[in-house]
């Protein structure tokens, strides 16, 4: 087969996407009381102008509970208005756009949110400073219901696809994980046990969608810490999902919000802009130990590649490329190695014209240094401080 253009319309599930270049979930933090902002329909709205075929909204959590802090999407029907909004201004830019849905489990700030966090075992959050409670089965399944229902209100605010995730060790990568998930029922142990949540969650939203929207998931590959999440798993699991037939493409990605965030990013480890984003004495803790937990990995362009080309191997579903995307000739190698689309984050953040000019211009290089100080921004509003 001919190596696609990455600037070509690309079908993803029942949705023609302009070209094959997806602006990657980055946490926007513009939604104050979980609700959409005009910052929030401008951010989107100007990625579509610059050129992506679809943009990622993140997160949109399906659960109180599930929002990583209070100021986060909260997919209810009092959100619809602003969703729509949302919607209609990237189209008019020609532009899809995808809700990230999920539920952040472990990661959730339940301080803020004003409710107990949820992880398959109890546990004591550094964040909140508060427990972390067990998920019990009425937690899952109500969970598991909730992410149909988000689809289903995707749908109705006009979204062209839903992503959802399953990665980062939020709540269903934290039941994939056997580092986080010690439980002793039918939700832990074997792999097969450990991937119901995961699983069910997709299969219930391909049953209350069918094909009137796209369907991604996000699936970490690895979670980058001892006993954690590992390839050999996440390969079965992502060829459980496509035996499922519950999703159009996978996104594939690494790292755990969790245990080791750097581990998706890579590059530099931006310590002491982390720790001003804290009061005391978080702020004098993160100084301190930062470097333990925020580890520091060297950059280069693809670096989830050669984790990815295992599972481009394995599966004939549609695939999305993550990681270090930020050149033509990145893209063009992606398309060369049968992967369908790429996403892009960091580099858009700093230029979202980007992809017009690449289109141009193919040389066109990008100016983003993987400096990663845009990290710690996603406490205020997120942008690239050298914007």
């Amino acid at each position: 087969m001919p190596t696609p253009d990455v600037f070509a319309p690309a079908q993803l599930g029942p949705v023609t996407l302009r070209n094959r270049v997806i602006k990657a979930a980055t946490f926007e933090h513009m939604a104050p009381k979980a609700m959409v902002s005009d910052d929030l329909i401008e951010f989107h709205r100007a990625h579509a102008a610059g050129g992506v075929g679809m943009t990622t909204v993140a997160y949109c959590a399906v659960a109180p509970e599930g929002r990583t802090e209070y100021d986060q999407i909260l997919m209810r029907p009092e959100a619809l208005p602003g969703l729509r909004r949302l919607t209609e201004a990237v189209h008019a830019e020609g532009a899809a756009i995808s809700a990230q849905i999920g539920h952040a489990g472990p990661v959730a700030n339940g301080k803020s949110n004003r409710v107990p966090a949820l992880a398959p075992t109890a546990t004591f959050s550094p964040l909140s400073m508060q427990k972390i409670h067990r998920a019990t089965a009425a937690d899952i399944e109500r969970i598991t219901k909730a992410h149909a229902d988000a689809a289903l209100l995707a749908i109705e605010a006009g979204f062209d696809a839903v992503e959802i995730h399953l990665g980062h060790n939020y709540f269903a990568s934290s039941f994939l994980s056997p580092k986080v998930n010690k439980r002793k029922d039918e939700y832990g142990g074997s792999l097969a046990n450990r991937a119901k949540v995961a699983l069910g969650a997709a299969r219930a939203v391909r049953e209350a969608v069918g094909d009137r929207i796209a369907i991604l998931a996000k699936l970490g590959m690895d979670d980058g810490v001892p006993g954690g999440f590992w390839l050999d798993e996440s390969l079965q699991v992502a060829q459980w999902l496509e035996r499922d037939g519950s999703v159009d493409a996978l996104e594939l990605t690494a790292g755990s919000s969790l245990l080791n965030p750097m581990y998706l990013f890579r590059g530099e480890a931006p310590i002491r802009e982390f720790a001003e984003t804290f009061p005391q004495p978080m702020k004098l803790g993160v100084q301190l130990v930062g470097k333990k937990f925020i580890r520091e990995y060297p950059y280069q362009e693809a670096f989830l590649l050669e984790s990815a080309r295992q599972f481009r191997a394995a599966l004939k579903l549609p695939l999305v490329l993550l990681g270090g995307i930020s050149q033509r000739a990145t893209m063009d190698k992606a398309m060369e190695e049968g992967f369908e689309f790429v996403a892009m984050a960091r580099a858009l953040l700093r230029e979202p014209d980007l992809l017009n000019r690449m289109q141009k211009e193919p040389a066109t290089p990008s100016l983003c240094i993987h400096c990663n100080k845009c990290m710690p921004t996603i406490f205020t509003k997120t942008h690239c401080v050298l914007a």
